[in-house]
């Protein structure tokens, strides 16, 4: 295995390979917010609910007179604990309840950051997450030496100006391939 998976991938994406083809993971591209010798969590970025931030607020008795802001779409981020709301974003603010992921990207879970984006004092660049996708110690790696995924640094442009059907291409190019064009079987030599 190589001294990569020894460092930590928190901060990159995930770029699902085509031969990937359960859902949720069939053309996702999750943002890896921890990753260490105990397993790895990750948001998925382009998969859409059926809620918009509104209706979230809503469920929360907050009201957001801003119809831009109450419109943004809220992100499936994987299958484990749906019910439970992530916001990723730029690391400007201070929450009640957030981890930093790195000098970059923070992830919250807690009421008052809902309650600023619901005012349009939220960070600027922030993405909101129902569930999130998870590894066990070692699941990552070996999955990585299947090629089930590809790794690359994560983009701010990826992750908040790339419309959500277009993630897992722009993903992908960062990497410098068209996914398209890949097989979709892994093969070893």
């Amino acid at each position: 295995m190589s001294s990569r998976t020894s460092q930590t991938l928190a901060g990159h994406f995930l770029i699902a390979m085509p031969r990937l083809t359960e859902p949720p993971f069939a053309r996702a591209v999750a943002f890896l917010c921890q990753h260490d010798e105990n397993g790895a969590v990750g948001l998925l970025i382009n998969q859409v609910s059926e809620y918009r931030l509104g209706d979230v607020l809503a469920q929360l008795k907050l009201s957001c007179e801003d119809p831009e802001i109450a419109d943004r779409p809220v992100l499936i981020g994987g299958p484990v604990q749906q019910e439970r709301g992530f916001v990723l974003h730029r690391d400007d603010g201070h929450w009640e309840s957030s981890y930093r992921i790195d000098e970059r990207w923070s992830v919250t879970t807690s009421r008052d950051i809902l309650v600023a984006l619901a005012a349009g004092e939220g960070p600027r660049q922030a993405l909101l997450a129902l569930g999130y996708a998870g590894w066990s110690a070692g699941q990552l790696e070996q999955e990585l030496k299947e090629n089930t995924w590809l790794t690359v640094e994560a983009s701010d442009r990826v992750l908040f100006q790339t419309p959500l059907e277009e993630r897992w291409s722009a993903a992908a190019g960062l990497v410098g391939i068209d996914p398209l064009q890949l097989p979709g079987y892994a093969g070893h030599a």
